[in-house]
């Protein structure tokens, strides 16, 4: 696997986290707002923020090196009618600058809040559809492992995913700085830290089943097939079962079990740290998990032709 995959593995899995991440912060702040009101939801969420941008700077860094040569990163978006790869890149560079407006009018207050309120959502709209994009690119007839409805299932699965818990860890974070800065609000933060976590395991654990119900048939799919599909199931059975049997057995553990323990515990008081292990815990296993399923993704798709 060249440099130019490497990268493209690091955009698109920080790029669907991010957008993840953000459109699962704002429902949080929405329900958060709804049972103690906003200045307790923007305590909650406003940190987090930083790290969303972070992420999709990262990310956009990446993209440079898939590109090859940085300077032809304006090129690249001149085609925007029938390439789906000019439409990522234009999508992407929006969300972005996007996400660092809203997250400056919202550190700073600038303006009414329904006004940050619909930049929010539109934004989130805008990373969607960036996903969508990104799925679109791989979904070519020269390439059968790719060209199949199991491509943007999984794109939105993994963006949903590691959103999800990537907001866990970072509102588990969020508390514990609360906590020791102001510990007066520490009480309803704490609460509705429990309820966001109690959200995130839920997801966590329905998102993983459908990517447990969309490998096997993904993989019977391929198996019926032309010859450069069923070569795929060969090398996900055969040279890369392992890391494809590690994939499946840490998304599992990550989301479904810790997920569990997540839920559990959050109905409880008292259960702050443990509560942040767990976060922590099922947030890199998931992130691993997905990791590898898109190192897969691509060393295990056969060409048609040359």
């Amino acid at each position: 696997m060249n440099t130019q995959e490497w990268a493209l593995i690091t955009f698109t899995i920080l790029t669907q986290m991010a957008v993840g991440a953000f459109l699962v912060l704002l429902v949080v702040h929405f329900y958060a707002a709804k049972k103690a009101g906003m200045e307790e939801a923007d305590r909650l969420s406003d940190r987090a923020l930083l790290a969303i941008v972070v992420v999709m700077g990262l990310a956009l860094v990446a993209s440079l090196f898939h590109l090859g040569n940085p300077l032809n990163a304006p090129r690249a978006i001149t085609n925007l009618a029938t390439s789906w790869l000019s439409r990522e890149i234009l999508f992407g560079v929006l969300f972005t600058a996007l996400a660092v407006v809203f997250a400056v009018m919202q550190w700073r207050k600038i303006g009414p809040f329904s006004v940050r309120n619909v930049i929010a959502w539109i934004t989130a709209i805008i990373g969607l559809v960036l996903v969508y994009c990104e799925s679109r690119i791989y979904m070519i007839q020269a390439e059968p492992a790719w060209n199949t409805m199991a491509t943007p299932i999984s794109f939105f699965t993994t963006t949903l995913l590691l959103g999800s818990l990537a907001m866990g860890v970072a509102f588990v974070a969020n508390y514990a700085y609360v906590q020791k800065k102001n510990p007066k609000c520490a009480d309803t933060q704490c609460e509705l830290l429990r309820g966001a976590l109690q959200g995130i395991a839920i997801s966590s654990i329905i998102l993983v089943g459908i990517e447990l119900v969309v490998v096997p048939v993904y993989i019977a799919y391929l198996a019926t097939g032309s010859a450069a599909a069923l070569s795929t199931v060969k090398l996900l059975s055969g040279s890369f079962s392992a890391a494809f049997a590690i994939r499946l057995i840490l998304a599992f553990v990550g989301a479904g079990i810790f997920g569990a323990f997540l839920f559990q515990n959050a109905l409880s008081t008292g259960r702050e740290k443990v509560l942040g292990y767990l976060a922590y815990s099922a947030f890199l296993l998931v992130l691993v998990a997905e990791g590898l399923g898109r190192f897969l993704f691509f060393a295990t798709r056969v060409r048609i032709g040359i």
